[in-house]
C-alpha cells in the first residue's frame, strides 16, 4: 500500500464543521491509528480542542486520498502527524513533533510504501519578519531530516500548501506577515522538481477566522492531489 505523511498545523489537520460537506467513505482509504491501518473516517488527524470551537474535523487529506484512490485503484493510507499552533521550530529534526512524526512513519513503513509528504504550517511563523526570513533554512532541515530519518528517496514528492490570507486580520492582526511568507513556501516549491505549490485562491475561511471551511478543504484536497500528479508528470483525467 501507498501512503503520505501529513505535517504542519491545524489546517494539515483539518478544522471543518462536520455536516457541511458529504462524509467520504471510499473503502481504499485509510488512516494511521496506533500503528494500525483503520478505514478513514474524519477527525483524521484528532487534534486538541481550543476556546470550544478549534475542533478537530473535515479536512484537505480525505478529499486528497480519495482523489489518489480513484485514479490508481489501489488502497492508499494517511499518517497524521500534524499538530495545531506549532511553529516551523518545533517541525525540527530532534524536536518532539519531528520525533513523533519519524515514529509514526516507522510503524506506516511496516506496511505501507511513503510516496509523499503533504504539508501545509506557517501561519504561527506569520508573527514576525525574523521568524519569516529564517523559515526556508528551517522547512529545508525539517524535509531533509524527514527523508534521510525514513530512507526515502530525495525525489519524494513534497506538497506545499498555501496560506489564507484572511488570518492576518484574525486576533488584531497576529499574523501579520502571511503575504511575506507565502512568496517564501511558493519559492521553496520552485527549489526541486519533486515539490509543489498548491494556492488556495477562492478558498474562504469559517466563522473562526482563521481554518478554511468544509467546502474549501474538500478543493483543497483535490488541488493537493492534482499538484502530485503534476510531480509525476501525469494530467487530470
Amino acid at each position: 500500500m501507498k501512503s503520505f505523511l501529513m505535517l504542519g498545523q491545524s489546517n494539515m489537520a483539518g478544522r471543518g464543521d462536520f455536516g457541511e460537506v458529504e462524509e467520504i467513505t471510499n473503502p481504499l482509504c485509510k488512516m494511521l491509528r496506533n500503528g494500525r491501518w483503520q478505514p478513514m473516517r474524519e477527525p483524521i488527524n484528532p487534534d486538541r480542542a481550543i476556546f470550544g470551537y478549534y475542533h478537530s474535523g473535515v479536512g484537505l487529506a480525505a478529499s486528497f486520498a480519495d482523489e489518489y484512490a480513484k485514479r490508481f485503484e489501489e488502497p492508499v493510507g494517511l499518517i497524521p502527524c500534524a499538530d495545531g499552533g506549532t511553529s516551523i521550530s518545533e517541525w525540527q529534526p530532534g524536536e518532539l513533533l519531528f520525533d513523533n512524526a519519524i515514529s509514526n512513519a516507522r510503524l506506516a513503513q511496516r506496511t505501507s510504501e511513503i510516496v509523499g509528504i503533504l504539508w501545509h504550517q506557517g501561519e504561527n511563523d506569520c508573527v514576525s519578519l525574523q521568524n519569516v526570513a529564517q523559515y526556508r533554512e528551517k522547512f529545508n532541515r525539517t524535509i531533509s531530516g524527514v527523508i534521510t530519518q525514513l530512507g526515502l528517496p530525495a525525489s519524494v514528492p513534497v506538497v506545499i500548501g498555501e496560506l489564507g490570507d484572511f488570518v492576518d486580520k484574525w486576533e488584531g492582526g497576529r499574523f501579520r506577515y502571511v503575504n511575506e511568507l507565502n512568496p517564501v513556501l511558493k519559492s521553496l516549491a520552485e527549489e526541486s522538481p519533486s515539490r509543489a505549490f498548491v494556492s488556495v485562491q477562492g478558498l474562504t475561511c469559517k466563522y473562526d477566522g482563521i481554518h478554511f471551511n468544509s467546502a474549501s478543504y474538500r478543493e483543497l484536497g483535490k488541488r493537493y492531489f492534482k499538484a502530485y500528479l503534476g510531480i509525476l508528470g501525469l494530467e487530470e483525467r
